[in-house]
């Protein structure tokens, strides 16, 4: 049986979309996707249509070190309605309650907030991508049903007010992977006894990508590069390396880096006592990530 010929070019590297309101993650990535005519491609965590802001795209090999993005915390701004529920914990639900705010006051909120941070336990929203008996959640959820979901522990590292004009008030969040941002602003709204749901949302970080310190690329900017031809395309994406600019670096002998291609541990002098280390050949080349072993030797975690 004939092997199926691979669609698509070989670029790798990462994509830092901003991604716009009002399109799935999954229609933002088959679009770049097509763009870069890219054989091979992913996400690193959706979100949601109505959310704007920083959605990682991973190509070619970097799909590889998507899960340390995934596994990755967060940061979002998010504006949060009080005095109304809806369905669906945002503005694209339908209201299903409402309630005054006029005895809302900022040491209140401020009080609430702080009751958040640390960690937490959440109920996942009807509305999420989390399965039930096989079936995601948000299509039982449109059918009329509810089930009985699992609380999850998270943890919210910090949750700051920005701005407070009732019956708005926008906050800052950093967190950890699986919190429904949704979930938190129902909360607080509920903590303040008048419910709210969430009427924008934007993600400014997620790992060591962080909005103000590193640059996101927005669609219309993607579709003007490919105009000028692949080469202006490619010099948007970060190298892949990048993901873990945190770890610190171990340049490999020609041996180590054989040995370590071959899945054996190679010990390597001035590695850390522990931690997880960036891999590099004696020409400067991305070679994967590593873990240091008790005994001092570094053991290959994910190589290209």
């Amino acid at each position: 049986m004939a092997r199926r010929r691979k669609q698509g070019r070989d670029v790798n590297g990462i994509l830092l979309l901003d991604k716009p309101g009002g399109i799935s993650s999954n229609h933002a990535l088959q679009r770049i996707k097509r763009l870069y005519q890219a054989a091979k491609a992913g996400h690193t965590g959706s979100l949601d249509p109505l959310a704007t802001g920083l959605l990682p795209l991973c190509l070619g090999y970097a799909t590889k070190f998507s899960s340390f993005l995934l596994d990755a915390d967060k940061r979002y701004r998010v504006s949060v309605r009080l005095g109304i529920r809806t369905s669906t914990a945002d503005a694209e639900g339908e209201v299903v309650a409402t309630a005054a705010t006029d005895g809302v006051t900022e040491a209140a909120v401020r009080d609430v907030l702080g009751d958040f941070v640390g960690s937490i336990e959440q109920l996942p929203p009807m509305y999420s991508a989390v399965k039930h008996q096989g079936e995601r959640l948000y299509k039982l959820a449109r059918e009329g049903k509810e089930v009985q979901r699992t609380r999850r522990t998270i943890q919210i590292f910090a949750l700051d007010l920005r701005r407070m004009e009732l019956p708005e008030i926008e906050l800052d969040v950093h967190c950890s992977k699986g919190t429904y941002v949704r979930t938190l602003a129902e909360d607080i709204g509920d903590r303040l006894g008048c419910g709210g749901h969430v009427s924008a949302l934007r993600r400014s970080g997620v790992g060591p990508y962080i909005e103000g310190h590193t640059r996101f690329v927005s669609m219309a900017e993607v579709e003007a590069a490919a105009e000028q031809g692949l080469d202006a395309m490619d010099a948007k994406l970060l190298p892949l390396d990048s993901v873990l600019d945190h770890c610190p670096a171990l340049r490999l002998s020609a041996d180590a880096a054989f040995y370590l291609r071959q899945g054996q541990p190679v010990l390597v002098p001035q590695a850390p006592a522990n931690g997880m280390v960036r891999l590099y050949d004696q020409s400067e080349r991305f070679v994967g990530i590593g873990v240091i072993l008790d005994d001092g030797r570094v053991q290959p975690k994910r190589l290209l």
